[in-house]
């Protein structure tokens, strides 16, 4: 088993909001940790030129995946406009075929914004799709489909408001310093939350739905997820192998 994990997200800060107290125990337990964007973020600013914030969003993405000695990648697609699309799927797969995680983590299919949902779309094809010869992305076929795993959506919500409930927890007490340590790098985006959003105390926020989750589990702060059971994917819960007692499943 390879024991690297990879998380892919629309956007530079979405890792840090929603798992990373989950990739901090990885690290622990000797996983090599990859962090990936589908875009550098470059919509962020209300001041600022896409080029301009999208260099500050990719240098910030480096330093809090380097807090967990991790990797930063970014696809370099744009921002608002994620598609669901030959050259997307491509490059998600090229990404798998390169890195060979044997966890993948992503966007929920249930979300506030487009971009996550359709995030969730194209990893999920690339997981399936990275072993396949023929598919047209470079790289060598992997010859696995990665352990597939769903993050909550932001507020643990659809975009309907309806509550999405996790099938399972990870109790991320002892990694919440480190969550709100690798959050505090987007620094970029408190500005840009208080303008666009109307909303601050990003990592406060932050640390009060880990708190919400983790007293459904009568823990201090956890993370939800949701596994990816369809046909040709691992069935058995790794996380919950790998993690042990940290994990709650419902």
């Amino acid at each position: 088993m390879n024991k690297t994990v990879l998380g892919i997200f629309s956007h530079p800060d979405d890792a840090e909001l929603m798992c990373v107290g989950t990739l901090s125990l990885l690290k622990k337990a000797g996983w090599d940790i990859h962090i990936a964007t589908m875009t550098p973020g470059d919509k962020g600013s209300a001041e600022l030129s896409r080029e301009e914030i999208s260099t500050i969003r990719r240098a910030e993405g480096a330093s809090a995946a380097a807090l967990l000695d991790g990797t930063y990648h970014c696809l370099e697609c744009d921002d608002v406009y994620i598609m669901y699309d030959r050259e997307t799927i491509n490059k998600a797969t090229e990404l798998i075929r390169k890195v060979r995680p044997t966890i993948v983590l992503t966007a929920s299919p249930n979300d506030y914004m487009i971009d996550h949902e359709l995030t969730s779309l194209v990893v999920q094809t690339a997981c399936f799709g990275a072993g396949i010869k023929n598919m047209e992305a470079a790289g060598i076929p992997f010859e696995m489909v990665p352990h597939l795993f769903y993050v909550d959506p932001l507020e643990g919500k659809d975009k309907f408001g309806i509550p999405v409930v996790p099938t399972f927890y990870v109790n991320i007490t002892s990694e919440i310093g480190i969550k709100e340590e690798t959050l505090a790098c987007h620094a970029s985006q408190r500005e840009w939350l208080r303008k666009h959003h109307k909303m601050d105390q990003y990592i406060v926020a932050m640390k009060q739905f880990a708190e919400f989750r983790g007293k459904e589990i009568n823990a201090p702060y956890a993370e939800g997820f949701r596994q990816h059971l369809g046909h040709g994917y691992p069935q058995n819960n790794l996380l919950k192998e790998l993690l042990g007692a940290h994990v709650v499943v419902k």
